[in-house]
């Protein structure tokens, strides 16, 4: 596809920059709405954060450290760098300060889903 065929899905975008949260576990951002309506388009089979909001304050956090556009993930060398490379075209925080609740890792585990923080800081 060219470039200009490539483009990201508005709705991955955050709408506004009011209630910004991190997915733990890809670190893309969106608002609490946009991650409570769709999940998280990177993670959603594995956390199922669409329409349980109690599941998004869970896996999702308002702290994060610095943006970055993503628009060509399989090219990247930033994209490799903070491993979202293959992920879906968007806005990705640096690091998301915070991990999952045990309960979630728990249940990564048992999926064969092996989790890695976000949190740059611990």
């Amino acid at each position: 596809k060219q470039w200009y065929q490539r483009r990201v899905r508005v709705e991955v975008v955050p709408k506004d920059l009011n209630n910004i949260r991190a997915c733990m576990m890809c670190s893309l951002l969106k608002n609490t709405e946009q991650f409570t309506t769709d999940g998280c388009d990177n993670c959603e089979q594995w956390l199922n954060l669409r329409n349980n909001r109690e599941r998004v304050y869970d896996c999702t956090s308002p702290n994060y450290e610095g943006m970055i556009a993503l628009t060509n993930p399989d090219e990247s060398w930033v994209a490799r760098w903070q491993r979202i490379r293959g992920l879906v075209r968007g806005m990705y925080a640096i690091s998301v300060n915070g991990k999952l609740p045990a309960h979630v890792q728990r249940e990564l585990e048992r999926q064969g889903i092996k989790y890695k923080s976000r949190d740059l800081g611990m």
